[in-house]
């Protein structure tokens, strides 16, 4: 059987224990805090990054996105890929939104774990406006679909993108106020947490117990 390393809270591994589940493909799953000094991620990933996907002959694939393109290629039924070329390239694009406002979120983060006299106002404000550009554009997608799913009438990697992304926002930066700014988001997002692969992998939050900043 296969292991997957992930973080609790991790929308870029959160992408992909949904697309494992809704390949039917069995895994055992490792929780670790990758910033702590006693994780085993370097073993497994030179870039000491999660998630990472170690096969039974202890071939290790990571990065989420190549993990969801190396599963498509190996395990392509369900496809999470649209077939016709214009609707799969749009769903990478949307992959490719979400993980640059997971990006934008996680520097922004340790940014505030600094303390008050050490952190930068103007780096955590251009993190922040990368956020809000996206999720505008999310909003914008979201409100031109016509079903449950962003894209036809299936699940791709951008409904579980957008999600993975929301969900783990929700959490650690429970202030903002994006569910009422933007409420057919909000909708679209809790549709697709309904769902029963979403309600098993929602996130939680993980104490942090290294200095990393």
């Amino acid at each position: 059987m296969w292991t997957l390393i992930s973080a609790s809270p991790s929308p870029y591994a959160r992408k992909v224990r949904i697309a494992l589940a809704e390949k039917g493909i069995p895994f055992t799953l490792q929780t670790e805090v990758p910033w702590d000094g006693a994780t085993v991620t370097p073993q497994y990933n030179p870039l000491e990054k999660l998630p990472v996907l170690i096969l039974d002959d202890g071939e290790c694939v990571y990065e989420s996105h190549y993990i969801l393109e190396w599963l498509e290629a190996k395990h392509p039924e369900p496809a999470l890929l649209p077939s016709d070329i214009d609707e799969r390239l749009f769903a990478k694009k949307v992959e490719v939104v979400c993980d640059g406002m997971c990006d934008a979120m996680v520097i922004a983060f340790f940014e505030r774990m600094r303390e008050p006299g050490k952190q930068s106002e103007p780096w955590k404000a251009r993190q922040m406006r990368k956020v809000e550009g996206g999720l505008r554009q999310l909003s914008t997608w979201v409100e031109k679909r016509e079903g449950q799913y962003l894209i036809g009438d299936r699940l791709t990697i951008a409904d579980l993108a957008i999600a993975a992304f929301l969900g783990w926002f929700a959490i650690r930066w429970s202030e903002h106020q994006w569910q009422s700014q933007y409420p057919k988001l909000k909708q679209y997002w809790e549709g697709l947490e309904a769902l029963p692969h979403f309600k098993e992998t929602r996130p939680s939050p993980q104490t942090i117990k290294d200095q990393v900043v």
